[in-house]
């Protein structure tokens, strides 16, 4: 590669400052810094060659996808979820437990609660996506690790789950969200994720995939929560999704725990595959502008990111926002926004009809 030839680490560079400048950020410097870690030695590959790596972060096989969260009151927040890509002859677990020593000890970050579960979820010779990322950018970012449940198959998920809940001193967690979540056979546990502070607040995180699901599957769900609002989560799914069920991808919740030995979950989250239902990426932006508005929040942050990371007009591909979720319950209620760079590959627009078609 010549150096007048466009990178991964200078698309998704470009992008991270883009979206800092989005959401108010300031100064981006960390921000690049940790985003040309995660990408390690996948940077420095062209945009002009497929990918060499499989990655399930992104459609395309781009190891890294940037969302923006939006709380109540409308206040943005910049986030990425990645995977280090392996060297040749590496595994990905061991390259993403060496980028995850460096920022343990850059900044002290606790693993305890990682090193309790890890090898239950990072045997040798695992299965599924090994180990991932999150970092939240803030003036002291802050991290996530998404461990697979699947990692020693999924007829074993549930009882892995099971276990590491029990070892977090969360118990008692298990039988509600099965109770709420995996109530037929296409409901399966996804991620397991764990906050990498010791705070009060520090999350355990379940993810349970909902594969050929409509809204009525996630109205019980999020009934394992204490207060959240059924009708809210179901017009949320109906707005952003329509009145299919999910065939191709399926709606995610996510249950988070924070008080130690709990069985109710704080929070609970839903994640709609809205590249599914969509012809093409205008007409999610303009189903995003009525949500946001509806929950009475400005759509302009949104606008000004999508106008600093799209490489084409949005009405020509779908995808560019692959998902959206809603968060609900006693704590960080909000609405988040998932981008993904499109690094390698846009899938082209579809027919409006048949597909969400408002404008």
């Amino acid at each position: 590669m010549t150096s007048t030839e466009p990178s991964l680490r200078r698309l998704a560079n470009d992008q991270v400052r883009a979206l800092a400048s989005a959401v108010g950020l300031g100064t981006p410097q960390v921000a690049e810094e940790l985003v040309t870690e995660l990408l390690g030695v996948a940077g420095t590959h062209p945009l002009c060659t497929p990918p060499h790596w499989q990655s399930d972060i992104s459609d395309d096989q781009t190891p890294v996808e940037f969302s923006i969260a939006f709380d109540t009151a409308g206040n943005p927040t910049l986030r990425m979820l990645g995977a280090p890509v392996a060297r040749p002859g590496d595994g990905q677990v061991a390259a993403a437990l060496r980028l995850l020593a460096t920022w343990a000890d850059r900044y002290q970050l606790s693993l305890d609660r990682f090193e309790a579960v890890r090898e239950l979820f990072l045997p040798p010779n695992a299965q599924g996506f090994g180990l991932w990322f999150s970092v939240i950018f803030r003036p002291e970012p802050e991290f996530k690790v998404y461990l697979d449940p699947n990692a020693r198959g999924g007829a074993q998920a549930p009882a892995l789950v099971a276990h590491a809940l029990r070892v977090l001193g969360l118990a008692p967690a298990h039988p509600v969200i099965a109770h709420h979540a995996l109530a037929r056979p296409q409901d399966r546990f996804a991620f397991f994720a764990l906050d990498l502070h010791a705070g009060a607040q520090a999350r355990v995180k379940v993810y349970v995939a909902h594969h050929e699901a409509g809204a009525e599957v996630a109205e019980r769900a999020c009934l394992a929560v204490p207060g959240v609002d059924p009708e809210q989560v179901s017009a949320f799914c109906r707005t952003v999704g329509g009145p299919l069920p999910f065939t191709t991808r399926p709606l995610i919740s996510s249950y988070s725990f924070s008080d130690p030995g709990s069985a109710v979950p704080d929070n609970y989250s839903l994640y709609v595959p809205v590249r599914e239902a969509v012809a093409d990426d205008e007409v999610t932006l303009n189903l995003l502008r009525t949500v946001l508005r509806e929950q009475g929040l400005r759509p302009d942050v949104l606008e000004q990111a999508l106008r600093g990371i799209a490489r084409r007009p949005l009405a020509e591909g779908v995808g560019m926002i692959p998902h959206v979720s809603l968060r609900t319950g006693s704590t960080r209620q909000g609405l988040t926004v998932y981008l993904s760079t499109e690094a390698f590959h846009t899938t082209p627009a579809r027919s409006r009809t048949g597909h969400h078609s408002h404008a």
